[in-house]
C-alpha cells in the first residue's frame, strides 16, 4: 500500500457544480507518483451550518426548518443533476432525504436535540456530497465506490468531537481496502462508535479523516485540496504581501494551525506525523501551484531556515493569573491547576510561571466561572479579557538575536508584550498582546522578517 495517496477536498471545493468539476479533473488526471486510493470529501460549503440551523429550529418548533430543509434538498438535487446526464430522481438521494426528514421530525416532536442526534443530522452533508461525486465520476467512466466513513473510523461517544480508537480504525480500514481496490470516495468528518452510533470529529474534521485513513494505509502522501495555494507566511487577507511557504515541518504547521491559521484542522497532521507521511496543501482552483509540503523531519528543516518563516494569531483569548499567597511547591501547584482545567475539558494555550504565580491563556469561555471559583481555593485569581496570542515559527527561531530583534521592533511600535514562551527545540515563539494590537503586530513582524 506504500504507492498510494489520499486526497481530501473541502467544502469550497465541493461547493458548486463548477467547483466539483475542478475536483473531477484533479481525480481523473494521470498520477506519476502514486495511485489515488481514496478521496475524502466535506459537505458542500455552508451545508453543515444549515443542518445545525434546521435541527435547532426543529427543537424550538420553529417552522422555518421546513423551508430550510426544502432549500437544502433543492440545492443537492440541482447540483447532482447538473453534474450528470440523468435528470430524474436518484434513489440514494431520496432515501437519505427521508432519513434526514424523519430525524428532524423526531427532534421537533420531542422538542429536544441531543448531541448524538445533532451528529447524526450533520452527517447527511458529507454523505450526500460523497454520493454526488461518485455519480459524477461514474458519468465520466471513472471506476469508484461510495464509502461511509462510519464503517471505518471508530470513536468514543464524545459527540461533537469524538476521540478516535486508532487500533480498531486501522484494522477496519486495512481490511476494507484489501477487499476494495477501486477508488473509494469517503465521507469526511463523520465516524461511529463500536455500537454504530454516528459521531463527528469536530468542525473541520474532514482533514482529520483524510489523515486517519492515509496513516492507516501507510500512504505515500496525503493531499489537502482547498481554495488557497498552500500555507502562507501570514493571512493574505490581512497582510497583502504574504506568500506561500513551500515547506514546513509537522511541528511548525501544527503550531500555526493551533494558533489560528485556517488552512489545516489542528488535529489533521497528528496521524500523518506519527507515520511520517508528508501532507501537501494544494489549491483545487489552481492545481498548477506548488502548494506547501509538510514534512516529518524538523531537524533537517531547520537547516534550511534561519529566521521567522510564518506568523499567525489567535483572538480573542483571556489571560488567567493565579498568585499563591506564599511560596509553594511549583510541581504540586501546577498539577492542581491542570487538574481543574482537565475536569472542565478546557484547553490551555500558553503557560508562564514565576516562583509565586502562574499565568495562562484560554480561548473557551464556557466554564471559566466554575474554573475561576475552583482556582480561587489555590490563591488569588484575576482574569483579563481582550487578549491575543501571536505565534511565529521557523527553523531558526531560537537563533541568537531573533527574539531580541522581534521585541525591539515591537517596542519601537509601542506594542506591549507579555507571557513570552519559546518552544525548547526552536519550533516557535509565542507571546500575548492586546487583541486590538494583533493585526498591527502581525504586519510589523511580517515586514521585519519576511518582506525585509
Amino acid at each position: 500500500m506504500k504507492r498510494i495517496k489520499v486526497l481530501k477536498f473541502g467544502g469550497t471545493s465541493m461547493g458548486s457544480v463548477d467547483a466539483i468539476k475542478h475536483v473531477i479533473a484533479i481525480v481523473r488526471k494521470p498520477q506519476k507518483d502514486a495511485r489515488i486510493a481514496a478521496v475524502v470529501v466535506s459537505a458542500m460549503n455552508g451545508v453543515t451550518n444549515q443542518l445545525i440551523e434546521i435541527a435547532k429550529c426543529a427543537a424550538k418548533k420553529d417552522i422555518r426548518y421546513k423551508k430550510l430543509l426544502k432549500e437544502f434538498k433543492q440545492r443537492h438535487r440541482e447540483t447532482v443533476q447538473s453534474l450528470t446526464s440523468k435528470k430524474d430522481v436518484f434513489p440514494w438521494m431520496e432515501e437519505l432525504f427521508v432519513h434526514l426528514e424523519n430525524a428532524v421530525l423526531g427532534v421537533s416532536r420531542l422538542r429536544e436535540l441531543s448531541p448524538g442526534t445533532l451528529d447524526y443530522i450533520m452527517s447527511f452533508g458529507e454523505r450526500l456530497s460523497a454520493h454526488m461525486l461518485v455519480e459524477a465520476l461514474h458519468e465520466r467512466k471513472v471506476p469508484c465506490e461510495y464509502l461511509n466513513a462510519r464503517s471505518l473510523i471508530v470513536t468514543d461517544e464524545h459527540f461533537g468531537s469524538a476521540a478516535v480508537d486508532f487500533e480498531a480504525t486501522e484494522k477496519a480500514t486495512r481490511a476494507h481496502f484489501k477487499k476494495h481496490p477501486k477508488l473509494q470516495v469517503i465521507t469526511g468528518f463523520i465516524a461511529a462508535t463500536a455500537e454504530r452510533k454516528t459521531t463527528t470529529l469536530g468542525r473541520g474534521g474532514s482533514d482529520y479523516s483524510a489523515a486517519i485513513i492515509g496513516a492507516a494505509l501507510g500512504a505515500k502522501s496525503i493531499e489537502i485540496w482547498t481554495d488557497v495555494s498552500g500555507i502562507f507566511t501570514a493571512d493574505p487577507r490581512l497582510v497583502p504581501k504574504a506568500k506561500v511557504v513551500s515547506e514546513l515541518a509537522f511541528e511548525e504547521a501544527g503550531e500555526l494551525a493551533y494558533f489560528g491559521a485556517k488552512v489545516l484542522h489542528p488535529k489533521t497532521i497528528l496521524p500523518a506525523m506519527r507515520k511520517k507521511i508528508p501532507v501537501k496543501v494544494l489549491n483545487t482552483f489552481r492545481p498548477e501551484d506548488g502548494g506547501t509540503t509538510i514534512v516529518a523531519n524538523f531537524a533537517q528543516r531547520r537547516l534550511k531556515s534561519h529566521s521567522v518563516e510564518a506568523l499567525t494569531f489567535k483572538r480573542p483569548v483571556m489571560a488567567i493569573h493565579i498568585a499563591s499567597p506564599e511560596f509553594f511547591d511549583v510541581n504540586g501547584f501546577m498539577a492542581k491547576i491542570l487538574e481543574i482545567f482537565d475536569h472542565y475539558r478546557t484547553s490551555i494555550d500558553v503557560v508562564t510561571t514565576s516562583v509565586a504565580s502562574v499565568s495562562l491563556t484560554v480561548e473557551d469561555e464556557r466554564n471559566v466561572r466554575k474554573i475561576v471559583t475552583e482556582l480561587a481555593q489555590l490563591g488569588e485569581v484575576s482574569v483579563e479579557r481582550g487578549k491575543a496570542i501571536i505565534c511565529a515559527v521557523g527553523g531558526g527561531i531560537n537563533a541568537a538575536g531573533v527574539a531580541g530583534r522581534m521585541f525591539t521592533v515591537l517596542g519601537r511600535h509601542n506594542i506591549p508584550v507579555e507571557m513570552i514562551s519559546q518552544e525548547a527545540a526552536g519550533v516557535s515563539i509565542t507571546f500575548v498582546v492586546a487583541a486590538r494590537d494583533a493585526w498591527k503586530t502581525l504586519k510589523v513582524l511580517h515586514k521585519e522578517y519576511i518582506e525585509g
